[in-house]
């Protein structure tokens, strides 16, 4: 598995969010992402052009996967700083720490099935440990959903 690794300082997210779980997520993920992309052009701070989809587990563990267990969702983007919200957005701040960063090109169905082998074979036997922080990916512009093939980061937490 190619992926690099790289040590954030903090990272400030803004956006909407709300209850997901695995069983619900394909139902969630868009209707977040119909309230937030249009909404994009109010946040003034933006680190980069990227949009965020993000997991914010209360604590990851593939080898308990429960498919009902909760977790937060995420769409919103990485800004510079906090002082500067929309009304009606959220803010999340991501600590300091290491990221694993896989790069993917594919299918949302590939993606199901890289992510799955990611977390089921090879995570637990990499000599890496996973970190209680969110887990997310990175999007460019040229991402969506109606694509067939789209290009996308894979951040992981480690420790």
């Amino acid at each position: 598995m190619k992926y690099r690794q790289v040590e954030t300082n903090n990272i400030y997210v803004v956006g909407l969010s709300a209850e997901a779980n695995f069983q619900n997520i394909s139902q969630v993920t868009p209707r977040l992402a119909k309230q937030f992309m249009p909404r994009l052009g109010e946040i003034s701070n933006r680190k980069d052009n990227y949009t965020l989809s993000l997991q914010n587990y209360k604590h990851f563990d593939f080898s308990k996967f429960n498919p009902t267990e909760t977790f937060e969702k995420w769409i919103g983007v990485e800004v510079l700083n906090l002082d500067d919200v929309p009304q009606g957005m959220q803010t999340l701040t991501i600590n300091t720490g290491k990221y694993l960063i896989i790069d993917f090109k594919g299918s949302i169905p590939d993606f199901i099935k890289i992510w799955q082998y990611i977390h089921s074979t090879w995570l637990p036997n990499s000599e890496f440990k996973l970190d209680n922080r969110p887990h997310f990916e990175r999007l460019p512009p040229s991402y969506s959903p109606m694509n067939e093939v789209n290009a996308e980061e894979i951040w992981i937490p480690i420790k």
